[in-house]
């Protein structure tokens, strides 16, 4: 099961080696970590991938960009797809059952057609420049995230400019996770960015809890 918080993304462009901002992520509190390797070949993607098992195990779950194969092979928790990656029943045939299924998703159409899938990541919820030439639709902002969660029928990870400033709103729609990948890479202190986002999604939970969020 997916667990509630923050889910930061390695960003294989971010100019750090990827096994330190899985190790500054894990000593922040990040409670996923996926690793975004694009462009990498597979035998390194493998090798990262087996060095952030262990940064992670009994810490944070580890899933893998785009590579059902390299998750199986690194005994990763599981993977994230894209709309144009892998179908998600072919990667819950080579995962197993046990394995969390993710796919990014972008309109209530694609949430309606993730069916298969542990969780969807939602986004863009504010604009952001983390994936530059992608064609992304406008953001659909802190609105258009709770009717996400509304119509999902797995928990949601909302993306897309999510940082320590606004992952308190994030967290009072009951989306399941704030995920994040410039705002923790790009960061100059990665541990402490994502210490502080985690902080800021627990606020968002007790208003959301209380009452006070949408």
């Amino acid at each position: 099961m997916l667990p509630r918080g923050v889910y930061a993304i390695v960003d294989g462009s971010a100019g750090r080696p990827p096994l330190e901002l899985v190790a500054a992520f894990v000593r922040g509190g990040a409670a996923v970590v996926q690793l975004r390797l694009k462009g990498a070949a597979a035998g390194e993607v493998l090798g990262v991938a087996r060095g952030a098992r262990q940064l992670c195990e009994g810490k944070a779950l580890l899933l893998i960009n785009d590579r059902a194969d390299v998750a199986k092979l690194a005994q990763a928790d599981g993977v994230h797809l894209g709309q144009d990656d892998l179908p998600i029943g072919a990667a819950r045939a080579l995962l197993g059952p046990e394995a969390l299924i993710g796919i990014s998703t972008h309109s209530d159409a694609e949430i309606d057609q993730a069916d298969g899938a542990d969780y969807v990541a939602f986004g863009p919820i504010f604009p952001t420049q983390s994936k530059p030439g992608a064609k992304l639709p406008p953001p659909h902002g802190i609105a258009g995230l709770a009717r996400a969660v509304r119509r999902s029928k797995v928990p949601v990870v909302a993306i897309g400019g999510i940082a320590a400033q606004n992952a308190a709103e994030v967290a009072a729609t009951e989306a399941r996770c704030a995920a994040a990948i410039a705002g923790l890479c790009n960061a100059r202190d990665p541990e402490r960015a994502t210490r502080e986002m985690v902080a800021a999604f627990a606020r968002g939970l007790k208003s959301e809890v209380r009452g006070l969020g949408p």
